[in-house]
C-alpha cells in the first residue's frame, strides 16, 4: 500500500506519496525549488529509455564472455573440489555428504551446497572442466544481474543499477572466483538475493514476511555453502528491517523471528540429518578432530577463523598476514578487490547525509534508497572489520563477499552524487572521490612493475584532471562536460579492468588461487605472509609460481608435467597413463583403487581414472580418519588395492590425525614391498602382509 513521505521545501513540510514501485518512484522529490527536472532516465520508468536494454544486454553478454572465454585452461583448478563433485556424480550417498571419493570414506572440510551445482552439471554432461566451472560462471552473471535488478529498485535508475552490475563484473578477485570451483561463487549469489528479499519486504508490507521467509531461507543456503561466513550478512539484513520498515516495532521483531525461523529450516536440516546419522555408515567429517559437524562448524570454521585456533590446520594459527584496518589495502589484497573501497566509504557517508537532510531524519528512515545505503553499507563495514582483523585462516580470494556491498554503495551513492552535481558538496564530493580511487590505482598498479606500467600514469593524470574539471563543469561546454564525465569513469575503472583481464587470460589452479598479476612479492596477486606463504587452505604452502602451483610440483612448472607426481598440500597430483593402467586393472574388485595421504595427493588419481580413491586425514592429512587399526583391517578385507606414497599433509601436523597419517605410512613403508612408476612410490596393499 501506498503510505506517507514528510520532506521539507523551503520551510514548508510537503507530503508526497511513497511509492512501492520503483516503475512509478518520482526522483525529483530531492530537487531543489527552482531546479530542473532530472531527465527521465534517471526517474521513473528508467527502462523506458532505449538506452537502457541494449545496455543491459550488453553488461549481461560481456561478464559471460570474460566469465567463461578460456575457461577450460584451468584444467581441474582446485582439485580438492573436483574430485568431490565427481565423487557426487557417481554416488547420491558421496553427493548428500560432499565426499571426497564414491566410496565415502571422508567428506571435504565445507558444507556441500556448491559441490551438489557442479555435481548434477557433470552428471549430465560428464566430468570435465567445462562442466565444472561453467555453472561458477554462469553463477556469476546470474549475480551480476541480481545485482542490477536490485539496485534500480533502489534508485529507480537502471543506470546506476548498471553502473553496480559493471563494478561487480570487473572487480578482479571476482573474475577469478566467478571461473573458480571455490564455494564462493555460490555463497555470493544466495547473499544477494538475501539483500534483495529483504528490501523487497521493505517495499510492500502486507507481502513482507513471504520475502523474509525468502531471503532467511536463502542465508539458510549460504550456510550450507561456507558455514558460519554466511551469517557475516546477518547484522545488515536485520538492521536494515528493524530501521526502516514501516509497521511496527513489535511486528518487525515478529517477522525477523519467522526470517531465523526460515533460515535455520534452511540451513540445519542437513546439520541435523547428518548429526543423527550413524557415524559407522556415513563418510568422517573432514576437517573435523572427532567427526562432528558442529565441531567442525563452530571450531575449524567457525570461531577459529576468528581467533586463530583452527586445530587439525598445519602449522596452527598465526601465519595468516598482519591483522588491521589497512588489512585490506595491502600487498595481497589490495588489488583484489580494494579499488573502488575508500570510494564507496565515502560516497556511503555522502549518500545517507543527502537523504536525511533532504528528506528529513522521519522520512529518510522509510525512504528506499537510505535503506539500500544501510543494508550495503553494514554489509561492507561488518564483513570488511572481520576480514581486516581475523587471526585464523585467510586467504585474499575470501575478499569476493565484499565485491557486491562495494558495488552497489559505489552505485548508489554515485547516483546520489549525479543528482546533485549542480551543488557544491555534490561537486566537491565527486571530485574528492575521483581524485581518491585514481591516486588508489596509481599505488596497486605499482606493485606490478612489470603489468603496463604506462597505464599508472594514464589513470592518476586522467583522473586528478577530471577531478579538478569536475568542481567548474557548469563552465564547460555540455559536450566537454560529457568527455570529463566519460574520463572519469575511465581513471576509476581501468585499473581493476586491466586486472580482470588478466585474471580471466591467466590459468588458475590449487587451492588458494589469486587474482591479477603479480605484485612481487612471492605469488600472484598479494605478498606472502611468514613462512613462505600467507596460507593454505588449511596451511601454510610453500611459495608458488604464477599459475597457482608451487615450483616442482606435478604438472607445474619444473614439476613432472605430463608423468605422475606428488602434489603438494595446495596442488593436485598429476597421474600418468601407467598408473592409471595399474589402479584401474581389477578395480571392480576393490572398494578403493588406492589410498593417499592428503586430499590433494587423492584427487589427481581419482580424476585421472574416475575411481575412489581414499585421501588419509583430509584436505591437510591431519584427521583422524581412518585410525591405524581402521586402515589395517580395510587391507585385511581388500577394500584397498593401492598405497600412494610421497603424499601432502599432515604427517606431524597439528591434530591427531598427523600422528594417524603418519602411524598409517609408516606401517605400510615397513610391511609391504614398493614400486616406482613415472616417479612416484606404489605399495600393492593386495599382495598380503609381508
Amino acid at each position: 500500500m501506498d503510505q506517507t513521505l514528510t520532506h521539507r521545501t523551503g520551510g514548508t513540510a510537503v507530503l508526497e506519496p511513497h511509492r512501492t514501485s520503483p516503475d512509478d518512484t518520482d526522483d525529483t522529490a530531492h530537487q531543489r525549488p527552482g531546479r530542473r527536472p532530472l531527465p527521465r532516465v534517471l526517474r521513473g520508468r528508467a527502462d523506458d529509455h532505449p538506452g537502457v536494454r541494449p545496455a543491459l544486454i550488453g553488461l549481461l553478454a560481456a561478464t559471460a564472455v570474460l566469465y567463461l572465454w578460456g575457461l577450460g585452461a584451468s584444467g581441474w583448478a582446485n582439485s580438492f573440489y573436483s574430485a568431490a563433485v565427481q565423487a557426487g556424480s557417481e554416488s547420491w550417498k558421496a553427493f548428500f555428504f560432499g565426499s571426497s571419493d564414491a566410496a565415502s570414506s571422508i567428506t571435504v572440510d565445507k558444507t556441500p551446497a556448491s559441490l551438489w551445482v557442479m555435481s548434477l552439471s557433470v552428471r549430465i554432461f560428464g566430468l570435465s572442466t567445462w562442466s565444472i566451472l561453467v555453472p561458477q560462471a554462469l553463477i556469476g552473471v546470474a549475480t551480476v544481474g541480481l545485482l542490477y535488478s536490485t539496485v534500480r529498485r533502489t534508485t529507480s535508475s537502471a543506470w546506476a543499477g548498471i553502473a553496480a552490475g559493471a563494478v561487480l563484473a570487473l572487480t578482479p578477485v571476482a573474475v577469478l572466483m566467478f571461473r573458480f570451483n571455490n564455494p564462493d561463487a555460490l555463497l555470493v549469489l544466495l547473499l544477494v538475493g538475501s539483500v534483495h528479499a529483504t528490501l523487497r519486504a521493505l517495499e510492500r508490507p502486507e507481502r513482507a514476511v513471504r520475502w523474509l521467509v525468502l531471503g532467511g531461507s536463502l542465508v539458510g543456503l549460504a550456510f550450507l555453502t561456507k558455514m558460519l561466513q554466511a551469517f557475516l550478512v546477518l547484522p545488515p539484513l536485520a538492521g536494515v528491517y528493524l530501521l526502516a520498515a514501516s509497521v511496527p516495532l513489535l511486528r518487525r521483531l515478529g517477522h525477523l523471528l519467522v526470517a531465523f525461523a526460515s533460515m535455520l529450516v534452511a540451513g540445519g536440516w542437513w546439520i541435523a540429518v547428518v548429526e543423527l546419522w550413524p557415524a559407522s555408515s556415513r563418510p568422517y567429517i573432514g576437517g573435523s578432530q572427532d567427526n562432528s559437524i558442529l565441531e567442525l562448524t563452530l571450531g575449524y570454521n567457525g570461531l577459529g577463523r576468528l581467533n586463530g585456533e583452527e586445530t587439525g590446520s598445519v602449522g596452527g594459527g598465526g601465519g595468516w598476514g598482519s591483522t588491521g584496518l589497512f588489512r585490506l589495502l595491502g600487498s595481497e589484497i589490495g588489488g583484489q578487490v580494494a579499488w573502488l573501497l575508500p570510494a564507496a566509504l565515502v560516497l556511503l557517508g555522502l549518500g545517507l547525509w543527502f537523504r536525511v537532510r533532504s528528506l528529513g531524519r522521519v522520512a529518510a528512515r522509510t525512504d528506499r534508497v537510505t535503506s539500500g545505503l544501510v543494508v550495503w553499507g553494514l554489509w561492507l563495514l561488518v564483513t570488511a572489520l572481520t576480514f581486516s582483523f581475523m587471526a585464523g585462516i585467510f586467504h585474499a580470494y575470501y575478499t569476493v563477499a565484499l565485491a557486491p556491498a562495494i558495488a552497489a554503495v559505489v552505485a548508489i551513492g554515485g547516483h546520489e552524487l549525479w543528482t546533485r552535481r549542480d551543488t557544491l558538496v555534490g561537486q566537491l564530493g565527486a571530485a574528492f572521490t575521483i581524485a581518491l580511487t585514481s591516486t588508489l590505482a596509481f599505488v596497486l598498479l605499482g606493485r606490478s612493475s612489470d603489468f603496463l606500467p604506462w597505464l599508472r600514469w594514464v589513470v592518476v593524470v586522467l583522473g586528478v584532471a577530471c577531478a579538478a574539471l569536475v568542481v567548474v563543469h557548469r563552465l564547460l561546454p555540455r559536450r566537454f562536460a560529457v568527455a570529463v564525465a566519460v574520463g572519469a569513469l575511465v581513471a576509476v575503472l581501468a585499473g581493476p579492468t586491466a586486472y580482470a583481464v588478466q585474471t580471466a587470460s591467466t590459468a588458475h589452479t590449487g587451492s588458494i588461487p589469486s587474482a591479477g598479476p603479480s605484485t612481487g612479492n612471492g605469488g600472484p596477486g598479494g605478498g606472502r605472509g611468514p613462512n613462505g606463504g600467507p596460507g593454505g587452505q588449511g596451511g601454510r604452502p610453500p611459495q608458488q609460481n604464477g599459475t597457482g602451483q608451487a615450483p616442482g610440483a606435478a604438472g607445474g612448472p619444473g614439476g613432472t608435467g605430463g608423468t605422475g607426481g606428488a602434489s603438494n598440500l595446495l596442488n593436485g597430483s598429476t597421474s600418468s597413463t601407467a598408473i592409471d593402467a595399474l589402479l584401474e586393472a581389477d578395480s571392480g574388485s576393490y572398494t578403493w583403487a588406492a589410498a593417499a595421504i592428503g586430499s590433494n595427493t587423492a584427487a589427481g588419481y581419482q580424476l585421472s581414472t574416475e575411481l575412489p580413491v581414499m585421501a588419509i586425514g583430509g584436505f591437510n592429512g591431519s584427521d583422524p580418519s581412518p585410525t591405524l587399526a581402521a586402515f589395517k583391517e580395510l587391507v585385511a578385507d581388500g577394500a584397498i588395492h593401492y598405497f600412494i606414497g610421497g603424499g601432502s599433509g599432515g604427517r606431524g601436523g597439528a591434530g591427531p590425525g598427523g600422528d594417524t597419517s603418519s602411524a598409517i605410512t609408516s606401517w605400510v613403508e615397513e610391511t609391504f614391498e614398493s614400486t616406482t612408476v613415472d616417479g612416484v612410490t606404489l605399495y600393492d596393499l593386495s599382495s598380503g602382509v609381508q
